[in-house]
């Protein structure tokens, strides 16, 4: 992978640290004196980042500085919001999660310490997630007398299932790194420390990936997974059509008929 960038603050207050590696664009939570607790600051900082990525990025990682990925909604700005305003306020977290998720490249979440509540909900957005052991899952809103309200009943349950989840909001449950990882939490496990060196592995592999196809498997499938069979067929021929008269397609099928390619192979 091509030498980083420096770490530079984006946005409007630094909450965010931003490494340009190569096509990877790195981009830390920086707030890690409160574990990364997500305000509104933090909040509108992604957005920004996400609706503004430039054309030359084909990968986004997206962690947490210091010893967590998010602690969850910052309490601090909660107590002072009205129903209207809590309601605009969840709609700001929607619209931004929306944007990780929907992304036109993929994302990939590295997480450790604490993925909690909001943080939670932000890491289910993640196309792919990498945990180390010291990462944990949790959606105490139910002891703090409050509500999911950042995706999470959306896109948790498509991971664990909606019971798994009532469970976690009712009693408070906390998954270890590696239970979480068998039940579908995360789709890899690495060692102490780990988790971030694995996503820029993984990064750059889906970067070298032709474009058109990241974007159909972005676009694409989660919709034709929901749809009705026959519709998502037709769906499927057609994004198959498009992607394979894609001029890179083409190149990189010469490529292989040529054998300039490796073959794909166990552990590859």
């Amino acid at each position: 992978m091509a030498n980083a960038s420096a770490v530079r603050p984006d946005g409007i207050g630094g909450l965010l640290a931003i490494e340009v590696r190569g096509p990877v664009l790195v981009v830390g939570l920086n707030r890690p004196a409160k574990r990364n607790a997500l305000n509104d600051g933090l909040i509108a900082e992604l957005d920004a980042c996400f609706a503004t990525l430039s054309a030359d990025v084909r990968c986004v990682v997206l962690h947490g500085i210091g010893d967590h990925f998010s602690a969850g909604l910052d309490l601090s700005e909660l107590s002072e919001r009205d129903a209207t305003e809590g309601l605009v306020h969840s709609q700001m977290w929607h619209r931004t999660f929306d944007r990780i998720q929907y992304c036109r490249v993929p994302v990939i979440a590295a997480l450790r310490g604490a993925v909690i509540g909001g943080g939670l909900e932000m890491a289910c957005a993640a196309h792919i997630r990498v945990a180390e052991p010291s990462a944990y899952f949790a959606l105490p809103e139910g002891q703090r007398g409050i509500f999911v309200g950042g995706g999470g009943s959306v896109r948790l349950p498509r991971l664990i299932g909606v019971a798994r989840m009532m469970d976690m909001m009712l009693t408070g449950r906390v998954y270890p790194a590696a239970e979480g990882s068998a039940y579908g939490f995360t789709q890899y496990l690495t060692g102490e420390g780990g988790a971030l060196a694995k996503a820029l592995e993984l990064a750059e592999k889906v970067a070298a990936n032709a474009p058109l196809t990241n974007f159909a498997v972005l676009q694409a499938l989660p919709m034709i997974a929901e749809a009705n069979p026959q519709t998502g067929l037709l769906m499927e021929s057609l994004m198959a059509t498009v992607a394979q008269s894609d001029k890179e397609a083409k190149a990189r099928i010469r490529d292989f008929l040529d054998r300039k390619t490796a073959k794909v192979r166990p552990g590859a």
